[in-house]
């Protein structure tokens, strides 16, 4: 794994680009180190490692909805991956939606291009 994926070129960390396998969708993008995606590997449950956190996370530790590891591809640079998974839930963002990619660009502003699939306050609690 070390003589491909390069972890030293961005500080330890590369990109991983999560992606739909049956319906190519881009669902989410996180950063792995290599105990994330040796843990990934491993599990065949995708583990990032949280910058804000400075720790590993499971996507879907809190609220059920885990990405299941179908395959794993890098770029030719070897810091980026593309994850391609099963989605088991309803939803990937934090926020409700299916994408974390909800907005796009339009007529000169962001706007919500998709409805909710679930309720977040239901899942992780109201924010404070």
């Amino acid at each position: 794994m070390s003589d491909v994926v390069d972890f030293e070129k961005q500080g330890g960390l590369v990109a991983a680009v999560v992606q739909d396998a049956r319906t190519h969708r881009v669902l989410m993008v996180g950063y792995m180190n290599r105990e994330a995606l040796e843990r990934t590997l491993a599990t065949e449950r995708v583990t990032f490692f949280s910058r804000s956190r400075g720790k590993l996370w499971t996507k879907g530790e809190s609220s059920g909805h885990y990405l299941k590891l179908r395959s794993i591809a890098t770029d030719c640079d070897g810091d980026a991956l593309l994850v391609q998974v099963d989605a088991m839930g309803p939803g990937v963002c934090h926020n409700g939606y299916e994408s974390c990619f909800y907005r796009t660009w339009q007529d000169g502003e962001w706007v919500e291009s998709e409805g909710r699939v679930y309720d977040p306050d239901a899942i992780y609690g109201a924010k404070q």
